[in-house]
């Protein structure tokens, strides 16, 4: 199947017109989501994932790394990342239009088990990665947004096809990053370890040295390993971490600009101020009222 064919659809499983922003979880672990027109730049974290770009055009970034995406290509996401993205093109008669499935480490660990080492290029892996879907890969995409329409065969089907697009990736010539993740011992693997520690721990103070020790690194190889994955050191991540959580509680209005501050970490509400403006473009008591307002 084509993307066109997807793109049809895709679009008979979202709610409203081509003209109304919309996301919706057709079948459980994919997540369809469409939007009528260019967004400005928006920061989250990316769990690992596969999105697949059906319609428009999308720019994602983390650090100094920066990947424009269009109709076709598929984004892999290997580690949680702290992204900036933006939709650039889409218009209510051609709407940005991608499905997004979420990926499961346990699963291509099992899958990776079964077929055994396939090789790859060790060099230039990151934990953001793009490249041109195969047309196998969009077939069982296909397949798998299908289950939508029959639950009786979601129920028994569905297994099968998401252990049928984690392979896809994983065998994929750029699959290295996910397969490197597996090894055991790897820095892929030990960037993950680091990772996992400081979405759990980031709140609270956080040494570099201690986290080196802890995924077996030196503080200058943890460095090191970690901007080449991630694109990113581990006290930007932990910023990010620490600003996107910041956001969220004062987006729900039950925290001034001080605690929020003092709840993700910061010592000084002074600096987490600037950070925070310089990150998201306004001051955080700005966010505050806003959400006080609504």
């Amino acid at each position: 199947m084509s993307t066109d064919a997807l793109v049809a659809r895709a679009l008979t499983c979202l709610p409203g017109t081509a003209a109304d922003p919309a996301l919706a979880e057709p079948v459980e672990g994919m997540v369809l989501t469409r939007h009528p027109e260019p967004t400005t730049w928006t920061a989250t974290v990316y769990d690992p994932v596969i999105c697949l770009i059906l319609q428009g055009q999308k720019e994602t970034a983390v650090g100094d790394r920066s990947i424009g995406l269009s109709a076709g290509d598929a984004l892999v996401v290997s580690h949680d990342l702290p992204v900036v993205a933006r939709i650039t093109q889409a218009e209510p008669g051609r709407p940005y239009l991608a499905v997004i499935v979420a990926l499961d480490t346990t699963l291509l660990r099992r899958l990776s088990d079964q077929v055994g080492d396939v090789p790859f290029e060790d060099t230039e892996l990151h934990a953001l990665a793009a490249h041109r879907a195969d047309p196998g890969l969009v077939e069982a995409l296909s397949r798998y947004l299908a289950l939508a329409a029959n639950p009786v065969e979601a129920r028994v089907l569905l297994p099968l096809v998401r252990q049928e697009v984690h392979l896809r990736l994983l065998m994929a010539p750029n699959g290295g990053m996910l397969r490197q993740l597996l090894r055991q011992g790897s820095h892929a693997s030990q960037i993950a370890r680091a990772i996992r520690h400081l979405r759990e721990n980031f709140r609270g103070p956080v040494s570099i040295p201690e986290l080196a020790s802890r995924v077996g690194m030196s503080p200058s190889s943890l460095h090191k390993h970690f901007k080449a994955v991630t694109s990113t050191t581990p006290l930007q991540y932990l910023k990010e971490l620490r600003l996107l959580e910041a956001r969220r509680l004062l987006s729900e209005g039950e925290h001034t600009v001080s605690t929020a501050a003092y709840a993700v970490g910061y010592e000084s509400p002074n600096q987490f101020s600037r950070e925070y403006s310089r990150k998201f473009g306004v001051p955080p008591r700005m966010d505050r009222a806003v959400a006080a307002r609504t």
